[in-house]
């Protein structure tokens, strides 16, 4: 039922075969889904977030990023949050190879955002920028 399930969800996000891949972890395979794919569930959605860095190292290798993310609709003419949702993003010199980690720490926090607010979470769908071996293997 879980694949059927997540088919439809990404059917209606628009994803096609290019937005998402699997990771074999062991036994199991996680659903991975690209930047890409991130960036059109956002706009599909109408996703707005603002973000905030709560913590930076002094040598900026580490850093976690508040991300609040919201949609809105109109009553009465006015326009009023439909839903909200808040998650972070980190990094560490343990997490990132990246040279731009607080840029990293930004896409990581978009994807659980996005993700979450897609309702992806529940079934274990992560987005290509929450660690290096989720990279799409060419």
């Amino acid at each position: 039922m879980k694949r059927e399930q997540l088919k439809e969800l990404y059917v209606k996000y628009g994803l096609d075969e290019s937005d998402i891949f699997n990771i074999k972890f062991g036994n199991t395979s996680k659903p991975i889904i690209t930047r890409v794919g991130i960036e059109k569930i956002q706009a599909q959605l109408g996703i707005s977030v603002n973000y905030k860095i709560e913590k930076l190292s002094e040598d900026h290798k580490s850093c976690i990023i508040l991300a609040n993310g919201v949609t809105m609709t109109m009553v009465d003419g006015k326009p009023q949050p439909k839903a909200m949702c808040q998650s972070f993003g980190e990094v560490s010199p343990s997490n990132n190879t990246n040279k731009y980690p607080i840029a990293m720490a930004e896409k990581r926090a978009l994807s659980r955002v996005v993700i979450k607010m897609a309702g992806l979470a529940t079934y274990g769908v992560y987005g290509e920028d929450e660690a290096d071996e989720f990279k799409q293997q060419k």
